[in-house]
């Protein structure tokens, strides 16, 4: 039996680089330190290997991204697939609201992923599959195939779990100061300074960014919903013929 003399430490067994490895490890540089830390450099540093043998498994930087999205989409389908909720008549609201706010739960866990997604110029397998399980879950629950098309179009963004905000300076100092700003122009912009005026939220700290954003996520799905509900109630493919 061989035994290590005094001074001499036994090496840990080096886990072979892999494309798969690699991915993982430029998520976890992008949840801990954004997209803007995430390069080549930094994402062999992580990996303690040197920059040119990523090459062999990720030809460019574009490849990460890709890759990366893929890969928060598949943790996406992998939460919605467990989810167990009938999307049989009425139920297909509350089926279609908890798979989208799962979604939601994941890209809350990386919260560089929409904006990385919106820069890419090819739609991700993984994407489609979830897509195809929502429009499922639409049809399940009465849409016709020609209101469930005008859904998708609809819910945009949203149906993957999140939106882009109508206003978003920044959080914390910035929205302070934004607010202070309108107040100051009060009498040029009566109607923003007084919406401000009257939803200043009682607790600043709970409350992340610009608005209360789940709180507003929440509020545009479910009017969605609730007016495709209508919608789907009210026969709508009968009625365009």
């Amino acid at each position: 039996m061989r035994v290590a003399t005094q001074g001499q430490a036994e090496s840990a067994p080096r886990i072979p680089l892999s494309r798969d490895r690699v991915l993982r490890a430029a998520v976890k540089v992008a949840d801990e330190h954004g997209i803007s830390a995430l390069t080549m450099r930094r994402l062999a540093e992580e990996l303690g290997a040197e920059a040119m043998s990523l090459y062999y498994h990720v030809a460019k930087k574009d490849e990460v991204l890709d890759g990366i999205v893929d890969l928060v989409v598949r943790e996406i389908n992998d939460v919605v697939d467990r989810l167990e909720v009938s999307a049989e008549g009425h139920g297909w609201k509350k089926a279609v609201r908890q798979r989208i706010l799962s979604a939601r739960e994941v890209f809350l866990r990386h919260r560089w992923a929409p904006a990385v997604m919106e820069t890419r110029s090819t739609t991700s397998p993984a994407v489609l599959r979830y897509y195809d399980g929502l429009l499922g879950l639409m049809l399940r629950g009465g849409l016709s195939h020609d209101l469930a098309h005008h859904a998708l179009h609809a819910l945009g963004s949203r149906a993957l779990g999140f939106s882009q905000e109508l206003f978003d300076p920044g959080g914390g100092a910035a929205d302070e100061k934004a607010v202070a700003e309108v107040a100051k122009m009060a009498g040029h912009l009566p109607n923003l300074a007084g919406m401000l005026g009257a939803i200043a939220h009682d607790d600043p700290d709970s409350t992340p960014g610009w608005c209360d954003d789940q709180a507003e996520f929440e509020f545009g799905l479910d009017l969605l919903l609730d007016g495709l509900e209508r919608l789907r109630d009210a026969k709508w493919s009968s009625r365009r013929k």
